[in-house]
């Protein structure tokens, strides 16, 4: 029985894994199958593991589970694919940025990592719903801190 134990073990941190690729909340991915939070909870901990039919459920929300199961995806899965909602619109903006932008942007990065406040000069402005777009409005012009457009 110590295999069984070991498996549930791994089955929860992919379920957490899923769950957090997907972008959803334990709220809403426990909705999905059917359970309260407080069994999710018991899910990502370990302590017990989703039944066949609430695997069903999260599969039509997206969770491959095929991978929770076993460890091994379904299909091939991008990489950035695989990351959290927030990093992967990161990652788009970086691919956007031109060369120097991206050496800026790294820059900024390490020094934030490092606890040490950024140099940069003016602030960012977000527009769109759902869109991630920084320091450009939607008709890709330049807002300043004054609230100006230049472009």
């Amino acid at each position: 029985m110590q295999y069984e134990g070991e498996d549930i073990f791994v089955i929860n941190e992919r379920l957490k894994i899923e769950r957090e690729r997907l972008g959803l909340t334990q709220p809403v991915f426990a909705e999905i199958a059917g359970a309260s939070k407080r069994t999710l909870i018991d899910w990502e901990k370990g302590v017990s593991s989703p039944t066949a039919v609430q695997l069903s459920a999260l599969a039509s929300a997206g969770v491959d589970v095929l991978f929770v199961v076993t460890g091994q995806r379904s299909q091939a899965v991008p990489v950035q694919a695989s990351l959290p909602k927030e990093h992967q619109a990161l990652l788009n903006s970086y691919e956007m940025c031109s060369a120097a932008a991206r050496k800026n942007l790294l820059q900024s990065a390490a020094l934030l990592a490092a606890g040490m406040p950024s140099t940069g000069g003016g602030g960012v402005h977000v527009r769109g719903s759902g869109n991630v777009t920084a320091g450009r409005d939607v008709n890709g012009s330049e807002k300043t801190k004054a609230g100006s457009r230049q472009r």
